[in-house]
């Protein structure tokens, strides 16, 4: 087997001696090519040239879950193919690595470097559904190119919310659940009219969904973690069906206290519930409208302001190692 390991050295749960070991570890087991990182998008570019290579079987993104979407961004470029596309196997390096965590994998990189060894002499493998997004035919956001997300997207609160922990982490500020939640009281006060809903979900064949404040999009379940508890913004969300959706109506101060709880203390049988949230499962097609420009995020990565973003839910789009 031809092995191809896209490493970030800014993964902020793993060392360099670490990453080295894990490199040994790979490397006795297959004729593996390990590629560190050097920019914003090199990963992204280096599983394009796999998905185009001859013979490469496999990609080994070792990071966050930043690292894995660009590789599967590369390797989905020319669209999902997974009997002829390399398989595409998940090292956890980051602060949160929900991709990993929900395939089952330890948050540990050396244990899940285990498991992953052994799922490839067992020949452990899924193939599992993904979600694509892109600019809204039509709309001033129509040549916005696509773009794959592995587990979550969202646009409105929650992106904002994310693009301010961005601008702090530039400044210095190491990623932790800390100061997510802090940004998530600034996003709060700082909104502009955070009681009244921006957002419009259109779909085939149903009525609109209207003035949404938040928009959470799930690929699978949970939607995150906050340290070792998984939060359920859609616990229905699987590999194995469409896009489940999460929208919410109101974000008052009791509004946003109460769901916040049902967010902490949701299961896999219980999320959010409500008057002002709705909740959509296994949708294949459907369109969020903005009235105003808002941010959009996919796996935890700050996209800009969109006003129109239409998503697919696609099954079996890749091949992953378990």
């Amino acid at each position: 087997m031809r092995a191809l390991l896209v490493v970030n050295p800014a993964a902020t749960t793993t060392s360099a001696r670490t990453r080295d070991v894990l490199t040994h570890a790979l490397a006795s087991e297959m004729k593996l090519e390990a590629v560190t990182t050097e920019y914003r998008g090199h990963a992204r570019d280096l599983g394009r040239q796999a998905a185009d290579s001859e013979d490469i079987d496999l990609v080994v993104a070792l990071g966050g879950d930043g690292t894995v979407n660009e590789v599967v961004n590369g390797l989905l470029h020319n669209g999902p193919d997974p009997d002829q596309l390399p398989r595409l196997a998940v090292v956890p390096g980051g602060s949160t690595n929900v991709f990993a965590r929900a395939l089952g994998l330890p948050n540990d990189a050396v244990e899940a470097t285990g498991v992953l060894l052994d799922a490839l002499r067992e020949e452990r493998e899924r193939t599992v559904g993904l979600g694509v997004a892109k600019g809204t035919p039509g709309t001033e956001d129509e040549s916005v190119p696509e773009r794959w997300f592995t587990f979550c997207a969202g646009l409105g609160f929650d992106a904002g919310v994310i693009g301010r922990v961005e601008q702090q982490r530039e400044r210095g500020r190491k990623s932790t659940h800390s100061l997510y939640l802090r940004q998530v009281l600034r996003q709060f006060l700082g909104e502009a009219n955070p009681r009244h809903g921006m957002i419009t979900l259109e779909r085939p064949d149903a009525d609109p969904v209207t003035d949404l404040v938040l928009s959470i999009v799930c690929n699978t379940s949970p939607w995150t973690y906050l340290g070792n508890r998984p939060v359920y913004a859609s616990p229905k969300a699987s590999f194995d069906t469409g896009l489940d959706v999460l929208g919410l109506s109101r974000m008052s101060t009791g509004a946003v206290a109460r769901y916040g709880v049902q967010l902490l203390t949701s299961s896999p049988e219980r999320g959010p519930q409500g008057r002002h949230a709705t909740s959509l499962h296994d949708l294949t097609d459907f369109t969020l409208h903005s009235k105003v420009p808002l941010p959009l995020q996919m796996d935890g990565d700050h996209l800009g302001l969109r006003t129109s973003v239409t998503f697919t839910g696609v099954r079996r789009a890749l091949r992953v190692i378990v």
